[in-house]
């Protein structure tokens, strides 16, 4: 694969700007045509493939605040030269071929094509079936915005697969692929998992927790949790799990207080069999397998806990190691929590919402990764480099 200056790179994102803003009308008439034959059964899955001016406008943000982050490939990591003489860098090099598995969200196919090519990347696009007229207009314009810079369409390809053909697909690729990335429910994941040959990193599953603390700030703890649940619903940041404190003051009193708030904001409330005995008219967890679930959905599990060991082991038991908050006044107790909880992103007296690259400055996002290899949370540009080394010898020989 050819490396390409920043410069080439640059002015392909300039034209893309400029032909996602022409083509404006176009790429909402054609998602009008996937959101009509969506439906709106599935609020989260309609509401990530509304594509309207907003939308538009936030593509065209997300390309130029890609275009305007430094170029991450050839970046010095370290430099050392040996007593032998040999002179050694480790600098920052493209990935090669990356595929993202993605559902619904159109948006999807600008803001991961425009990280993978800034990174000097091919990139594949298995978008969701169900956003396939918003996917393949993108994808024209970005062939487009590549052929005004003289270079070839297939830096960026959108595949037009069957559930069995993407199966092969990643089992016998016709290229390598160094980085696979699906973004969806764990049904998705599992598949890729199941069947791909090379590294996948796994993203966009939630399940977030919050614990109230005994020491916390009432108030605090009720705006933080309806925003985490209600901002947006469709979120992989959004609130599936609240833990309380039986030793917080006024326990009861404050159970209450959580039930009438959600169910102001239309949230349905499930209980464990301890808030069970204060709650009584809501109904109690069906299933272990519910304290694993991503909800996706207006719907909140509120249980009980003893105390922070409690709470962080049943939160890394059950989460999806995506984002946990801690409300509490307590800084030491913050930090204990920070420190044990095993999750990408964790909080103190902080929405799970910020698990977002443009709210944690690191720009438009690739993904939330979940893994720990090769990187954790947000994915962005810096993200989408590996590293290669450099090594200059004289005739050198090992003896």
């Amino acid at each position: 694969m050819i490396l390409l200056n920043s410069d080439k790179k640059n002015n392909v994102l300039k034209s893309m700007m400029r032909i996602l803003d022409e083509k404006r009308e176009a790429i909402i008439t054609e998602n009008k045509k996937d959101l009509e034959a969506f439906g709106e059964g599935d609020q989260a899955m309609y509401d990530r493939l509304v594509c309207d001016d907003k939308k538009v406008d936030g593509m065209i943000n997300s390309v130029k605040e890609v275009m305007e982050q430094e170029d991450p490939v050839g970046k010095t990591i370290e430099h050392r030269k040996l007593d032998t003489g040999l002179d050694i860098t480790n600098k920052t090099a493209p990935f090669g071929n990356i595929m993202i598995i993605y559902e619904s969200r159109p948006d999807v196919t600008i803001e991961a094509a425009v990280l993978a090519f800034k990174a000097n990347n091919k990139i594949y696009l298995k978008g969701g079936k169900e956003a396939i007229n918003s996917n393949k207009i993108l994808v024209e314009c970005w062939h487009e915005a590549l052929k005004e810079n003289d270079l070839s369409s297939d830096w960026i390809e959108l595949l037009h697969l069957s559930r069995p053909e993407t199966q092969e697909f990643l089992k016998n690729p016709p290229v390598q692929l160094d980085l696979i990335v699906p973004r969806g429910g764990e049904r998705l994941i599992g598949f890729v998992k199941e069947h791909a040959t090379g590294a996948v990193l796994v993203s966009g599953r939630g399940n977030n927790f919050l614990y109230v603390s005994k020491n916390a700030d009432f108030e605090t703890a009720k705006k933080v949790m309806l925003n985490a649940k209600i901002d947006k619903i469709s979120g992989c940041n959004a609130l599936d799990k609240v833990l309380v404190d039986v030793n917080l003051p006024d326990y009861e009193t404050k159970l209450k207080e959580l039930q009438e708030m959600f169910k102001e904001n239309k949230v349905n409330i499930l209980v464990d069999e301890e808030v069970k005995k204060v709650l009584s008219d809501e109904e109690e967890v069906p299933s272990e397998s519910t304290w694993y679930e991503e909800f996706l959905a207006m719907k909140i599990v509120i249980g009980s806990i003893d105390g922070l060991d409690a709470a962080i082991e049943k939160i890394n038991k059950y989460s999806g190691g995506h984002s946990a908050s801690i409300i509490t006044k307590d800084k030491d107790e913050a930090i204990q929590f920070m420190e044990q909880v095993d999750s990408a992103a964790v909080y103190h007296n902080a929405s799970t919402r910020f698990t977002d690259g443009g709210q944690m400055g690191v720009g438009a996002e690739l993904a939330i990764s979940t893994d720990k290899l090769h990187h954790r949370g947000p994915l962005g540009l810096k993200q989408l480099t590996t590293n290669k080394y450099y090594v200059l010898g004289d005739g050198h020989i090992r003896a």
